[in-house]
């Protein structure tokens, strides 16, 4: 029990505090206080996988080019096949993918087609090879076949004029593939965004260097850089900087000089070095908050010159949490992305019972699993402490726990985001 003699602080072990902002405010403070890249690149259409786009694409062609076959098959006009029974039809010649029949098909005839082969002119309707019988230069075709089965019309996956793709659309495996389509080996894509980084701490030690007494491995830098990584952005890795003012001041200037957005890790709560937060402060503009959630309560935003500055807590989940919450969303706005930030929402059964008090919004880590058809479990990865990285290298999701909920029973309902895919 505290001391009633002594005036306490808030701190993170507090659930309930006056003036704590929620996460959506934190959001929209950040959202708001970014913007998007402007500069651009022209990349050959293979580099431009995982690029952000920066113009709208109108198809300049019709995709596919000409009507084909989407079977191997023979290509007649709908109006000779027997409505009964069964008729024989002449075969002239072959329509290759490449090397089409180039004559016009004459009523009665049958000209075989392959698969992406051009329709030859007259013929509207491709009956298959497994549906025929072949002999020598006829083929015997039945009854039963629709006018226009099995073809592909020019331009019926895109027409020329049609609009593609809209700038700000991060580009995928099949965005990249409709692009070669449209015979583009080129693409206007906005400029990698520089993001550096950097942990501080006396007790850091890089990994490889032996530990001294009260000294850790500095794991922080090692997932910022994997959450970087992922995001596609140009990462500048600026290493552990030592509690000096100077070496402070010096990593901030060099990261601000060099990078669009800066991001730290440690020496944004209550108890750390002074003059880390006075270097910020006499640096660019800063905002230090309190955020009503858990873990990562304490977050720093603001700007220094012309990068962006995001300060996140020391403890290794809290980084991790804070990034997916805060960094990860506002960076995509950076790279000029648009509806990228969106994080699936899934409803799961608890199959383990989860410890809560009122008063924050809390990211517990958890390992869900698909039940059936549209349904999921989730489960408690294990202990939940913010120094715990091991959680969130065993969990696949985060359980949301709005701030006014309490503990959670065993197979109640809550809110889960998948995030193994994205961090």
């Amino acid at each position: 029990m505290h001391d009633p003699t002594i005036q306490h602080q808030p701190s993170c072990e507090d659930e309930l505090n006056i003036g704590l902002l929620t996460v959506a405010e934190a959001q929209a403070r950040i959202r708001d206080g970014v913007a998007p890249v402007s500069d651009t690149d022209t990349v050959p259409v293979r580099e431009a996988l995982g690029r952000v786009l920066a113009e709208d694409i109108i198809s300049p062609i019709n995709v596919p080019s000409h009507t084909n076959s989407a079977m191997d098959g023979y290509a007649v006009r709908a109006g000779d096949l027997p409505d009964e029974g069964v008729r024989e039809f002449p075969v002239p010649g072959t329509s290759w993918a490449g090397r089409p029949w180039l004559k016009p098909i004459e009523p009665g005839q049958a000209v075989q087609i392959m698969t992406g082969g051009m329709m030859p002119e007259g013929a509207d309707t491709v009956v298959m090879q497994e549906q025929v019988e072949r002999e020598a230069d006829m083929v015997r075709i039945g009854s039963g076949h629709r006018c226009g089965q099995n073809v592909r019309a020019a331009g019926e996956d895109l027409a020329t004029g049609q609009p593609v793709f809209s700038a700000g659309r991060l580009l995928s495996a099949a965005d990249i593939g409709v692009l070669a389509s449209l015979g583009l080996g080129e693409a206007r894509v906005y400029r990698r965004l520089k993001v550096a980084f950097f942990s501080t701490g006396d007790e850091l030690r890089p990994v490889g260097e032996p530990l001294g007494p009260g000294e850790i491995h500095d794991s922080n830098r090692y997932t910022l850089y994997g959450m970087l990584e992922k995001l596609g952005v140009e990462i500048i890795d600026l290493g552990v900087v030592r509690d000096r003012r100077e070496l402070i001041e010096q990593a901030f200037r060099d990261a601000a000089a060099s990078a669009d957005a800066i991001i730290t890790s440690g020496g944004v709560s209550v108890g750390e070095a002074d003059f880390v937060k006075e270097t910020l402060e006499k640096l660019g503009s800063m905002s230090f908050w309190k955020i009503a959630m858990k873990p990562g309560r304490p977050v720093t935003f603001g700007h220094i010159d012309n990068a962006v500055f995001f300060g996140l807590p020391g403890n290794p989940v809290s980084v991790m949490v804070t990034f997916f919450v805060f960094v990860r969303q506002a960076l995509q706005k950076m790279t000029g992305a648009t509806g990228a930030s969106d994080v699936l929402t899934l409803h799961a059964r608890t199959i383990t019972p989860l410890r809560k008090r009122p008063g924050r919004f809390e990211f517990q880590r958890g390992v869900m699993e698909q039940a059936g058809p549209g349904e999921f479990t989730v489960r408690s990865a294990g202990a939940q402490g913010s120094g715990v990285l091991r959680s969130m290298s065993e969990a696949n999701c985060f359980i949301m726990l709005a701030p006014d909920r309490t503990s959670v029973d065993t197979g109640e309902q809550v809110e889960v985001q998948p995030f193994q895919n994205l961090i």
